[in-house]
């Protein structure tokens, strides 16, 4: 279908062109018989055809040339050599992973009857959801006395963490144009993920992520060499509708539609291996987080199969939930090369006049914290019988605090341990 596009839009653009020449002819004919005191009439009636027609051709060009665009805009990018080649993170008739794991670290805490991290944050009285989804509805929740203390911990050690390393701290715009929005986001985010605010002036779209506003953070900009790399850390609140996850994950604070987030967001020379080179360094980052918060973790390389098209190669790096036996997804990273720079006009070395010598620097994001998700990772492997440990690098960020006690008791152990008395 795309293919008849494409035909019928360089079809209509040819005949465009011929008329405008036609047009072109015309006039000077019309000029040569006005000098020569000739009647002209029939010609600038052939003129005014040819105007009506060029017209029409050119609203057509305009047509296609807007479905092709769409059309092409489904196109992923090209998938780096080292992508593992599936269509599927998990291969079902072997019950197995395709995901290729890389590397992992950690001891991993193994014991029976441990609490998930639903139960903590309840026993901890640190969240209220019940109270939340009221207000908000489904997967609200309010963040209560060291619930909020814990989470501006994460926030802060992560900004600390980053700038140590020369990044250069962003609290990114909530919301973005649609038209700004869809140069960094894919199509089906926007019926999956992306809230739309509707009110004066022109529709706009609740950021999912900070790498979307940070992504256009140097639209149509020109980058010189002597600026790269240029390294970000970005803070914002984000918001997902999660339209996909409908009975994943529901419970407690793990998925939910409002949640904080600090991200490393990098700009690179499109050339040699320099966009690769920081691939490996933003991974490397996000696992010395962990590392220092001591979340046993493993980094995985994703299939080809289940890359956004933006992604030329994903590393996702998932904690260690003792209660559930499993890792799962707390950070993504990726290289998306030129792909999202070039819809941004993202230009790399000073202005050309020279069109197809345009270069465009390469873009990478990395999560390092989605602090609701790690919340739950540091309460699951902290816990204890009577309360959770504060992670040491922490401690300093939530005013000395080493220790947070259970002051709760669920609603159904309570009611338990009464009818026993």
């Amino acid at each position: 279908m795309w293919m008849m596009q494409l035909h019928i839009g360089g079809l209509g653009l040819f005949e465009f062109e011929q008329c405008r020449k036609d047009i072109n002819k015309i006039t000077k004919e019309v000029g040569n018989l006005r000098i020569a005191g000739k009647d002209a009439s029939e010609l600038i009636k052939s003129s005014d055809e040819k105007k009506q027609l060029t017209a029409e051709k050119e609203i057509e060009v305009q047509e296609a040339q807007a479905a092709l665009s769409s059309k092409l805009e489904l196109i992923g990018n090209l998938v780096h050599d080292s992508v593992p080649i599936s269509n599927d993170e998990v291969c079902m008739t072997l019950y197995m992973a395709n995901n290729v794991i890389i590397r992992a670290w950690g001891q991993k805490r193994v014991e029976p009857k441990l609490k998930n991290h639903v139960e903590l944050v309840e026993l901890l009285g640190i969240a209220d959801t019940k109270k939340g989804a009221n207000v908000a509805g489904g997967r609200g929740f309010y963040l209560k006395g060291d619930g909020v203390r814990l989470n501006q911990a994460l926030i802060n050690f992560g900004l600390d963490f980053l700038e140590k390393r020369g990044y250069t701290s962003l609290q990114t715009p909530f919301f973005m144009r649609k038209d700004i929005m869809a140069k960094c986001a894919q199509l089906a985010q926007f019926d999956e993920e992306l809230y739309k605010v509707t009110g004066e002036g022109e529709d706009k779209y609740l950021i999912a992520t900070a790498e979307q506003p940070l992504c256009a953070y140097h639209l149509d900009d020109w980058i010189h060499p002597s600026q790269l790399p240029l390294r970000y850390a970005g803070y914002s609140s984000c918001f997902r509708k999660e339209a996909g996850s409908h009975g994943r994950d529901t419970l407690g604070i793990f998925r939910v539609h409002q949640f904080e987030k600090v991200e490393q967001f990098c700009l690179t020379s499109p050339n040699g291996n320099e966009s690769w080179d920081m691939h490996e360094e933003m991974i490397k980052n996000s696992e010395e987080f962990y590392k220092m918060l001591n979340i046993p973790y493993q980094v995985v390389a994703i299939v080809s199969g289940a890359l956004n098209d933006a992604a030329a190669k994903k590393y996702d790096l998932e904690g260690w939930y003792p209660a559930s036996n499993t890792y799962r997804e707390l950070v993504s990273c990726s290289n998306c090369t030129d792909y999202q720079s070039r819809r941004l006009e993202i230009r790399f070395g000073q202005k050309k006049s020279n069109e197809q010598a345009k270069q465009y620097v390469h873009l990478l994001n990395s999560t390092l914290t989605a602090t609701e998700r790690t919340m739950c990772c540091i309460l699951e492997n902290y816990q204890r019988e009577d309360g959770v440990e504060i992670p040491e690098v922490l401690r300093d960020f939530m005013g000395g605090k080493t220790f947070l006690p259970f002051p709760n008791t669920p609603e159904k152990e309570a009611k338990g341990k009464k009818s026993k008395a």
